[in-house]
């Protein structure tokens, strides 16, 4: 019940689309314009680096909030295991608000700033690798989409090698298996949101970051 507390939580916070909102305020709908997502990439097409950085922030912090109040919640006392899955589930819940707003008729981001952010909170080191995979994709290809699909299949990865290498808090716990099916939900989803930029990579019609 707790992980289902968890999720909601998260839900909760990644219903502020920080995308929409800086939309507003620049006086557009964020999902009438671009490729109609109101994600960081989008909005940096859109609306520029200033707006772009700006959405991106919002989404970080959205995630580690919904996971700070979920440990205070739920986490106090726990053991770090327990503690590092209930991170996971937080961080799954406020991916799936972002992707799916039931008020905005379930339209929303794909959920990779969001995600970038669970796995920062949950292990920095599975982080910042599957951030350099992501960088050095998007470097050379000058695609977004296939640096966020091959940073987040990466950090799923990374997460079940540092695992099974006892470098986590849930590695050698009865939590670990659990938590590599939860990052491996974030993954597949974040993939998901996807699919119509891996039809149009394969088509060579995906638009290039620059």
């Amino acid at each position: 019940m707790v992980r289902v507390f968890c999720i909601v939580i998260g839900y909760v916070f990644g219903l502020f689309e920080t995308g929409v909102l800086v939309g507003k305020l620049n006086g557009i709908d964020i999902r009438q314009k671009g490729s109609g997502n109101s994600g960081a990439t989008n909005a940096l097409r859109v609306m520029g680096k200033k707006a772009g950085l700006l959405v991106f922030a919002g989404d970080l912090c959205k995630a580690w909030l919904a996971i700070l109040v979920s440990l205070l919640l739920f986490g106090r006392g726990q053991e770090p295991a327990f503690r590092q899955l209930l991170t996971l589930y937080a961080g799954l819940g406020t991916a799936l608000g972002h992707n799916f707003p039931f008020y905005l008729n379930f339209k929303g981001g794909k959920g990779i700033a969001v995600t970038g952010a669970v796995f920062l909170a949950a292990d920095w080191r599975v982080a910042c690798i599957a951030l350099a995979l992501f960088a050095l994709t998007v470097y050379l290809s000058h695609y977004v989409s296939l640096g966020s699909i091959v940073g987040i299949t990466s950090a799923f990865l990374l997460w079940c090698l540092f695992g099974a290498a006892g470098l986590l808090k849930v590695s050698g716990s009865s939590h670990f298996l659990e938590s590599c099916l939860v990052t491996l939900a974030l993954a597949l989803l974040g993939t998901w949101m996807h699919r119509g930029n891996i039809k149009r990579l394969k088509e060579g019609t995906e638009n290039k970051i620059f």
